[in-house]
Formats: structure tokens, sequence, C-alpha cells
């Protein structure tokens, strides 16, 4: 217990003693009173932590939801309009979509109710409560245990704690370690089922500029989508049914019509994923000038296939634009780290901080934190060759479409051969595949996976010694002479995992032994073989070399706390709710540039460009710019302002959050980062690090003026100071 008490008062001493500077940080909404408060007022902030966090009245937090998996959205009317970003909502927008109902060019809007349309398996999860549950979770946790055995014991302290709450609640619980393992918070929770497609732009104003403009400023994409909760007559979550009623939130947002001014005072409240601040040097290297490069080789590769195939066909635009959206991402912003972290010589900086850190441990007396650094130094050593090996196993090989499907068969192979399973639980795994298998045809196209797989094999060939190899690759030199494209014929005409008809004759006849016929596929054959390298290779050696780490972490990031006790040290991001605040700001890229803080509609007419997709201009659009037909949506300058840059540090998971302003007033809907400021998640630069939003006036003139969709508006609370 005192070894746990001391790592609390010093991280509550700390917290007492910051000198806060907006922008950096991503802040505990419960610890706000305590830490942020004063800071924030002094700022500009006109509300209190109370009205951001309470769980005695209701609150800005009741407002904001985890949407599915991985961004944030907002309620915004007291019928749960629910705000998030369009590539948020992208794969359910185009789940709906087909050539003749074509929502991703098209856009989608619900004219009334009975018009949204269902997303099975999308949830909406809204924060009830957080509890500081550190002392029982550290229970029983001795400081001299094995990063092992204190991982087996914080788990079964966790299940007992989760347990322990959820038998006599509603609600669902779960626990996230903060200061890398030195604390631990429970995240009581609310999760809705019912979540209705009700409004998308087309995809010329949600996803303008597309990959070129991904992650760049100036900006000008309009994206957002719309939601609804819906809620059973009680008022509680439920799954789809016609008669479930549109849910009744506790706060929705009040939104600006005023926008914001370079230097105005905003904050972003949502779940940031994740983030590593506390990093030495080593993995910094590891990070940006070895798993970067090579996985950014890899992704443009498949890029380039999907362009060109797409470019020539829409339903094939139509079913790869997800999958060129999800690998774009990453892909660019990878390259924005790797160089942002440069620019900053973020590596030297982290060595010469290292240096003042080994010397402060050598006079400290402490044994432990003067051996940080060469064990640090040595396990980076051992993990990179593996993380590489990784890394092209996952990015190359089973990238291929038909091989990463091939593994989900795993399951019933192994069910199969198992004499003790019975026929209901194969019966139940065959009828789980067969819904994969539609979604899987449904966005499936031979020829670019054939492509691909031709491609990403001779990378994978040639960048790898053959130790971490997969046995196919024998098969590629002596029988196929290297030959990639003769070995990707082969498997592609033997194999059933691209053929849906096939598979689904498999599935509807099968029988005890008919696993021996997905054993000898050869697309099986590839996963399996990259499957057991894994698992005799990576998986064990990279498990235990990562808990040493993880265990240095914890102790490195407490002696940093004592030793720099006036500084301010912030949990990473864990998709848990967080706050981040700072300025609308513009910023200076290079020298002799400067971006200014907002954008316009004028900057959509002058990209334009008919002959590429990411810059057409629908006509509606171009005909309410002519007539600059803005309505009260107009900034006091007369022009319609499309998107702002602030200094507030947010990162993957923060997509779809509100922006808020001094009021607590929504002015904005956070969507990407600065490209130059990407290296955010492990080193801020608070010189060009900048999130970006849409100005919260276009998304209403968007489904006001543009899709005619006003009557959304009438559950809406607008509001102006002028």
């Amino acid at each position: 217990m005192k070894i746990r008490s001391t790592i609390l008062v010093i991280i509550f001493v700390i917290f007492s003693r910051l000198t806060i500077i907006g922008g950096e940080g991503m802040w505990i909404p419960m610890l706000l009173q305590q830490m942020n408060e004063k800071e924030m007022q002094e700022m500009g902030m006109k509300i209190t932590a109370e009205d951001i966090y309470s769980i005695n009245k209701s609150s800005l937090k009741d407002a904001i939801l985890l949407f599915g998996r991985g961004c944030t959205s907002e309620i915004i009317s007291k019928d749960g309009l629910l705000l998030t970003n369009h590539h948020c909502g992208f794969g359910n927008i185009q789940k709906h979509s087909t050539v003749e109902h074509d929502y991703l060019t098209d856009g989608f809007w619900a004219m009334n109710r009975g018009e949204e349309l269902p997303n099975p398996g999308l949830t909406a999860t809204l924060l009830i409560e957080m509890r500081d549950v550190t002392d029982s979770i550290l229970t029983a946790v001795d400081e001299n245990m094995s990063m092992k055995d204190r991982q087996s014991v914080i788990k079964a302290n966790i299940k007992r704690v989760t347990d322990n709450f959820e038998k006599g609640s509603k609600y669902k619980a779960s626990v996230k370690p903060f200061f890398q393992g030195n604390a631990y918070y429970m995240m009581i929770t609310e999760v809705f089922k019912d979540i209705r497609l009700v409004g998308a732009p087309p995809s010329n104003i949600g996803k303008f500029g597309g990959d070129t403009d991904n992650w760049m400023w100036p900006r000008h994409t309009g994206d957002f989508s719309l939601f609804r909760i819906y809620v059973n007559k009680e008022g509680n979550p439920a799954e789809y049914s016609e008669d479930n009623v549109p849910y009744q939130p506790k706060f929705y947002f009040p939104i600006s019509l005023d926008g914001v001014e370079e230097g105005d005072f905003t904050f972003v409240f949502g779940y940031p994923a994740r983030t590593n601040e506390y990093l030495p040097s080593y993995a910094i290297e590891m990070i940006t000038e070895v798993g970067n490069p090579d996985k950014i080789e890899l992704r443009e590769t498949r890029l380039d296939i999907f362009k060109k195939y797409s470019n020539k066909d829409p339903e094939v635009r139509i079913k790869y634009a997800t999958k060129d959206a999800r690998v774009a991402n990453y892909w660019k912003k990878m390259i924005g780290e790797s160089g942002g972290v440069k620019r900053m010589n973020g590596i030297e900086a982290k060595q010469k901080y290292e240096d003042e850190f080994t010397h402060w441990a050598s006079l400290s007396g402490n044994d432990q934190y003067a051996g940080l650094m060469p064990e640090f130094k040595k396990l980076y050593g051992e993990l990179t060759p593996i993380k590489v090996a990784a890394h092209y196993m996952m990015e190359a090989g089973m990238a291929i479409e038909i091989v990463k499907f091939a593994s989900t068969y795993a399951k019933l192979v192994e069910l199969s051969k198992d004499k003790t399973k019975s026929v209901d639980e194969i019966n139940k795994e065959i009828e789980k595949l067969k819904k994969q298998n539609i979604a899987f045809f449904k966005d499936y196209y031979k020829p670019i996976d054939e492509e691909v797989m031709t491609s990403l094999l001779r990378i994978y060939d040639n960048s790898l010694t053959t130790e971490f190899k997969p046995d196919f690759f024998n098969t590629i030199h002596n029988k196929y002479n290297y030959d990639y494209k003769a070995y990707t014929q082969y498997v592609f005409a033997k194999s059933m995992f691209d053929k849906e008809g096939r598979l689904s004759s498999l599935l509807d006849n099968y029988k005890s032994k008919s696993y021996k016929k997905i054993e000898r596929d050869p697309a099986y054959i590839m996963a399996m073989e990259m499957g057991k390298l894994f698992k005799e290779k990576f998986r064990g050696n990279m498990t235990s070399i990562n808990n040493s780490i993880d265990s240095l972490q914890r102790i490195y990031l407490k002696a940093q706390m004592e030793m720099k006790p006036d500084n301010h040290f912030y949990p990473d991001a864990n998709f848990t709710l967080r706050v981040t605040y700072g300025n609308v700001n513009g910023y200076s890229p290079k020298d002799a540039v400067y971006y200014k803080h907002f954008t316009t509609l004028d900057g959509i007419m002058e990209k334009e460009d008919p002959d590429i997709y990411d810059y057409v201009v629908t006509d509606r659009l171009r005909e309410l710019y002519e007539t600059k037909d803005y309505g009260q949506y107009a900034d006091k300058d007369g022009s319609l302002h499309v998107g702002f840059a602030a200094s507030n540090h947010t990162t993957g998971g923060n997509s779809g959050s509100p922006v808020l302003n001094a009021n607590g007033e929504l002015v904005g809907v956070n969507f990407d980062r600065c490209w130059e400021g990407t290296m955010s998640d492990l080193m801020y630069d608070p010189n060009v690090c900048r999130n970006i939003s849409i100005d919260i006036r276009y998304f209403l003139f968007i489904v006001d003026k543009y899709a005619g969709a006003g009557y959304l508006l009438d559950e809406m609370k607008l509001v102006s100071g002028e």
C-alpha cells in the first residue's frame, strides 16, 4: 500500500504544481477542477469544470459518445441527433450504397424519421462516470513481481472489480491503465445499439480533396455525417426495432452561429485513441526511421493498384472506397509523422533529455533508475528486427485479401478435427461464416487482389532474411523460379476463397471431413504458414520483450515525475474521454509561409477541377456560391467559412469530437490534424501542431441550404451572442 500511495501522491503533487501550456495535453475530465480549471478560465473559458464533467447534474460529458469502435460523436438535438465525421460514418454509408443508390457520390438525406436507415452492429457508447480504482487494481501487486505475474494479478483484480459493479447495475464497466500503469480508472458506460443514418453529404463535399488533402491545411472538407440514437419505449438501449423511439438526452450541445476569431479559446472533448509521449529515443527511432518507411512503401503499393482499377469502374470505386480510405489514412499519417520528428530533431532531443536523466539517476541513489537507459537500448535492439518482420507479415502477407479471408476459416477446421466438438458447434460456426462470406464478396474485386498479391510478395521476399519468411516462399523460389505472378496465378486458380459459389457449396453441404478441402487450399496454406511462423518466431519473443519494455516504461515515467516535479505530465491517450484545449491559430509550416486560421467556400471554387474526382464541385454548391445564398450561416465578413485550425492536442479517435467555445457551445467538429504536426502522437510542437475542424456553420449550411433538410434544425438549439 505504501508504494501505491507514494505514486498517487507524486501524481497529485505534480498536477497541483503545473504551469499548463494551452495546446499540449489530453486531460482527464474528472480531474479538471483540481488541475486545469483555473488555467482554462484564464485563457478565456467562461464555464466551470463542473459544467464539463459532473456526476451530480447534467453536463457536457452527457452529450459525447464513442462512435462505433474508433471515433467520437456528439448529441446536438433534443431527439438524439448524433453528429460525427463523414469518414467515421463512411463505412455505414458505403454499406447502404449501390450503383443505383450511390449515397457516397450523391449523399443521403432522410426527409422524415421513417426514411432513417438502421445500421446493424453500429453502437454509440456514453460515459456515465469515471472512478479511480487504483488501490483496488493494485491490490496484492508487489513491485518485485515479474511483469507476467503483475499482469496476471491486475487482470484478476480488474475482473473482480468490473464483475462486482456490473452485478448490480444496468451499465457496463471497464478499467484502463493511466500513467503507464501507475494508476487505474474504471469507465462506467451505457451502450446504445440502434443507431440510424439520418444524413450525409456527397463525397464531393464530405471527402472534398480526398487523399491529396488528407492531413493537410488549408482544408475545405465538409467532413460530417448525421445519425440518430433510438431506444426502447422505456428509454433504455435496445437492438433495432420499429417500435423504438428517439433518445431524449440529459444534455445536448447548443450550436453557435458566431464562428471563431484568431486567438479564441476552444476546447475539444472526445476519445483520443493512442499517444506515446514518454517513449525513449530508441523507440522513436524504431518507429520513424525503420517501421514507418517499410509500411509506407507497402501501403503505397496497394493504393496505386486500388486507384488504377477504381478510376476505370464506378462499381469498383464503391467496393473499394472504405478499404482505400483506411489504407490511405495511416499511410499519409506515417509520412508526416516521420517527417515531423526529423524536422524537430526529435531523436536528438530525446537523447539529450536521456543524458540529463541518466546523470540525475546516477545521483539519485536508485540503481533501478540508473539502469533504465542501457536496458531500453538492449531491448529495442532485440525488438526491432522482429517488429520489422511482423510489419511485413501484416502489411504484405495478410494484406492479400483472400489470404486474410482464408484465415477466418481456421476455427471451422479446428472444430471439425476435434472429435469432442458437437455438430451444433460446427453448424454455428458455419452460419457465422455464411454471413461473413456475403460481406466479403460484396466488396471484393479479384483483379485488384491478384495484382496486390504479386506486388506485395515481391517486396516481402526481397526485404527479409530467410528466418523471417514463411515456407511458401520456398515454393515461389524452387517451383516458380521467383516468378511471383505465376505463383499468384496458381493460388487464384486453385483457391476457393475468391469463388463465392464454391465456398457457399462447401458450407451448404459441409461434412465431417470437408475440412480437408480447406486445409489443401493454397490461400489457406499461406495464411496458416504465416500464423505458424508468427507463433514460433514472433509472438513469444515480442510478448516477452514488450512486457519488459512496459515494466521499464512504468518505472521511467515515475522517475521522470520525480526528476521534473514542476513539469506537466498528462496520461497518454487510451480511448478514454479527454479534454484538450488551446486557441484558434494559424501557423508557419516553413520559411516565408504562413497559413491563416480559417478557410472559405472561395477556396473550394479555387480548387475545383472537374477532371479530378476529389475536386469536383456539385452543381448545387456552385449555384449557392454564385448567388451567395449563405443565409444566417455567413460570417460577418460576408464569406462562408468552411474550416478552422486551432492548437488543441488531438489524435486518432478525436475524429468527430465537438470543438467548443468559451461558453461550451458547439463551433466545430474536429476531423484531422495538419500534416506537419502528425508527430504529436510522439512529441508535441506548439509551433505547428494544429487540429483541423469543420466550421459548424458550414455543416448547418449544407443541411439547410444545400440538402433542403432544414427541418432537422428545428430540433437543434442555435444561439448567437450578436
